[in-house]
């Protein structure tokens, strides 16, 4: 560790390694809200966030645990369910009134295609103007859902009983894996009528 009389310390949450303030200053001078994008490993979550001198306000939020209220059977952390919850944070917005925002993925890693960026094509495919790189974006076909249909099927033929102990939770729920993208079309389809 670095001493002396001229040596600075860190922000607290600079220490801590949750806040990277050079990225939040130029989110921050954009001026625009910022769409927050987090991610757990059994859940995602995404916000409309706000600037102000007193904190950070939340404008609108989304979890993944809201779409388990809509009927979704499948797992809160996969690209589904990630895409499921940008979907419905972005039709919150737009009612609320916010048609433009920036991302914020914090410290996580832009990798191309995970689900941040998931979060991000549901939040655009509901109406949100969000600048972004087309490229970064996940397939069409792995948000439905159609890479674990495929491995579910293939699971099955070769093996029954890994097949029941890999896709056991959706298993009990109702939800055989091979009908996720069937399943996504319906959430996907209760959100738009709820707006």
């Amino acid at each position: 560790m670095a001493h002396g009389p001229t040596y600075r310390v860190k922000f607290r949450r600079r220490r801590e390694a949750k806040t990277d303030y050079r990225k939040r200053l130029r989110l921050l001078l954009s001026r625009k809200p910022r769409l927050v994008a987090r991610r757990t490993l059994n859940h995602c979550i995404a916000q409309i966030v706000e600037y102000d001198e007193k904190g950070n306000r939340t404008i609108v939020s989304a979890h993944s645990r809201e779409l388990i209220k809509l009927g979704y059977k499948g797992h809160t952390g996969n690209l589904c369910s990630a895409y499921l919850t940008g979907y419905l944070l972005g039709k919150k917005a737009l009612q609320k009134g916010y048609k433009e925002a920036v991302l914020d993925i914090g410290l996580h890693r832009a990798t191309k295609g995970n689900a941040l960026f998931a979060i991000l094509k549901g939040a655009l495919d509901a109406g949100l103007e969000v600048p972004h790189g087309e490229d970064i974006l996940p397939s069409e076909e792995r948000i439905r859902g159609e890479h674990i249909k495929a491995y579910a099927e293939l699971l099955k033929e070769e093996d029954e009983e890994k097949y029941r102990r890999q896709f056991s939770k959706y298993l009990e729920k109702g939800l055989p894996p091979e009908k996720l993208p069937e399943h996504f079309e319906e959430i996907k389809a209760k959100i738009d009528s709820m707006f």
